[in-house]
């Protein structure tokens, strides 16, 4: 089976910018499931960046994938976070980048003047926490869509 492309389901490679809370729901949603290696993660101090390049299911494309019969769908991601002070990790080991990890949620804390906290949970207890500045980030898909490898949707047992 080849690797499907945007062009089969008239989609395009998603890019959202996030600057509001509003936004980081919707981004969330999509990237509920995504899994990622413990490699796939970057803060770059420096430039006040973290970066995580993710294997995100398409939940926007899963109707379609039903309805017409074809396999589910997964992409690589890139989700970029901007203005971050400080990254916190919880139940992870950063440095092993073996590891698999899956994203259940994306939450964002508002503190002052615009300031905050953004909480990427994950399966098994663990947690990234980043300090911002402000809420500044965007989502882009980064390669074609391909099939996903378990043939399945996502479930958590419910």
């Amino acid at each position: 089976m080849s690797d499907a492309r945007f062009e089969d389901g008239a989609d395009s490679p998603l890019a959202l910018m996030v600057a509001e809370a509003a936004d980081i729901e919707v981004v969330s949603a999509l990237l509920q499931d995504a899994v990622f290696a413990g490699s796939d993660m970057r803060y770059v101090a420096k430039r006040r960046e973290f970066a995580l390049l993710l294997n995100r299911f398409r939940w926007e494309d899963l109707a379609a994938a039903e309805r017409t019969g074809r396999a589910y769908e997964r992409v690589r991601t890139v989700l970029m976070f901007r203005d971050v002070l400080a990254v916190q990790t919880q139940g992870i080991d950063p440095k092993d980048g073996d590891t698999v990890l899956s994203l259940l949620a994306i939450t964002f804390e508002l503190g002052a003047d615009g300031a905050g906290r953004v909480v990427l949970t994950l399966a098994g207890d663990g947690a990234l926490a980043l300090q911002v500045e402000a809420l500044n980030a965007d989502l882009r898909d980064v390669t074609r869509p391909y099939v996903a490898p378990s043939g399945k949707v996502p479930d958590h047992g419910n």
